[in-house]
């Protein structure tokens, strides 16, 4: 005989959120290694440090890797690289985030 506990059944919103997790793409996996590497549109970061190479998502990150990298050098936001001006963007690969499997 059971305890007083109610049975554990799965919620709609619980299976609803295990079926969009499942069919999304997210960007992780073999489907978003190019996008982490850098090959195509510059990856998830734009700006590239122009003394060291390195990467940063936004502006105030370069920022904050410059002053505690390079304190000596002045920061000059015009010599940063901006990965994604360089690579052009083909809209007709998946984005990361779209829903829908690559799988056929």
């Amino acid at each position: 005989m059971t305890g007083k506990a109610k049975p554990k059944k799965h919620t709609a919103k619980e299976i609803a959120a295990k079926i969009d997790a499942a069919t999304t793409n997210r960007g992780g996996g073999k489907a978003g290694l190019a996008d982490r590497s850098g090959v195509e549109k510059g990856g998830h970061a734009k700006y590239e440090c122009p003394h060291c190479k390195i990467t940063a998502p936004d502006l105030k990150s370069m920022q904050i890797h410059h002053d505690a990298k390079h304190p000596k050098v002045p920061f000059e936001e015009s010599k940063l690289v901006n990965l994604h001006a360089v690579h052009v963007v083909e809209s007709s690969k998946p984005r990361p985030g779209v829903r829908g499997s690559l799988k056929k």
